[in-house]
């Protein structure tokens, strides 16, 4: 998906998610999911108000099913927030930016 969202593979994912030092946020979504097409621009929102706190990256689960199967990701758009290496959170669905911020308030603040 074009915009600000970096993109992670099945080859990137341990390096850039689960190695990083800061907070982060999966988007695993696919090209023809109409409410991950939604919810993309709410995140990258998200990424340029809160991006010094919580890096947003998205993983397309058609390019790379290895990741998706892994974490158990059987419906999309799934959000799930990675800290220190684990699933701190998950959210399943689009959802307005106003109710994503308050999922995501601990992360953000």
């Amino acid at each position: 998906m074009a915009g600000a969202l970096a993109s992670v593979t099945d080859e990137t994912f341990a390096a850039k998610v689960l190695g990083s030092g800061k907070t982060v946020l999966v988007d695993f979504w696919a090209e023809w999911c109409a409410p991950c097409r939604l919810v993309a621009p709410v995140l990258e929102e998200l990424a340029a108000e809160h991006g010094d706190k919580l890096e947003i990256v998205q993983l397309n689960v058609d390019e790379n099913p290895q990741t998706a199967e892994e974490y158990g990701v059987r419906s999309i758009p799934t959000l799930n927030v990675y800290r220190q290496g684990e699933v701190v959170k998950s959210i399943v669905g689009a959802k307005p930016k106003a109710a994503l911020e308050g999922d995501l308030a601990e992360y953000l603040g």
